[in-house]
């Protein structure tokens, strides 16, 4: 990786970093696009991967005192179910179908009506939507506009809870595509330096941590006003980008 490169990526990770710690989305979508311009898929899921999970990992610890346990545990039930499935085909998607996904994913969030939106805290809720989030971590390595049907809409969980149970979901969904894609599919292959690694990880710290005090002063109406906007905005690029890969 060149220095200009790592410099940019650097600067995504503060980025991208900010933008999720605020909305709880939408920071990942915007990594992923970029990684996807300058390495291979495998490589941008494992760098992706790595950086989220710092992110979400520090966003949770902020957070954890807002934290739904519980919808965690059984969210973690129906993922571990999905990785088995992956583990059994060994599936790595190309490029086109990962920016189809991206860009595809928010909309499908939006047309879905409330009465079939299952609520994470309903019956069988947060385990359907640890499978399915769990498995378009591995397609395209983005779940929040998926993740957000399951919380945003809730009547129960404030912006506090709503992004520190999706920070905790998501440090289990990185976290199991940082081992299938890194490890078990033996697919990295970015290299970095420990200082570099030091330094990527230092940003995504960074960025979530300034994050905080937008969010302590939006209120509940604008966050899920900003998120819908932000998030089909960027959605709208990758489906343009994912359907010219196949034309």
């Amino acid at each position: 990786m060149t220095t200009a490169i790592f410099a940019t990526v650097a600067f995504l990770v503060v980025a991208t970093s900010f933008m999720s710690g605020i909305f709880g989305m939408a920071g990942g979508m915007v990594l992923m696009g970029a990684l996807l311009l300058m390495l291979p898929v495998a490589s941008a899921m494992v760098l992706q991967s790595a950086m989220q999970l710092t992110s979400n990992g520090w966003r949770a610890i902020l957070w954890r005192g807002h934290t739904e346990w519980r919808i965690v545990g059984r969210f973690a039930i129906g993922a571990t179910l999905a990785f088995g499935v992956f583990l059994a085909v060994q599936l790595v998607p190309s490029r086109g179908v990962v920016l189809l996904i991206l860009g595809i994913s928010p909309f499908v969030a939006l047309v879905v009506p409330p009465r079939f939106a299952p609520q994470a805290e309903a019956k069988w809720g947060a385990e359907i939507c640890g499978f399915v989030c769990q498995t378009l971590q591995f397609l395209s390595g983005v779940t929040g506009p998926i993740l957000d049907i399951f919380f945003v809409r809730s009547t129960t969980m404030d912006r506090r809870k709503v992004v520190a149970t999706k920070a905790t979901c998501q440090v289990l969904g990185h976290g199991s595509r940082l081992i299938y894609f890194g490890g078990i599919m033996n697919q990295q292959t970015v290299t970095l330096h420990w200082l570099q690694w030091a330094i990527l990880l230092g940003c995504a710290v960074a960025g979530t941590s300034l994050s905080r005090v937008v969010l302590e002063r939006m209120s509940d109406q604008q966050f899920r006003k900003w998120t819908r906007g932000i998030v089909l905005s960027v959605a709208s690029v990758y489906l343009v980008q994912g359907v010219a890969s196949f034309l």
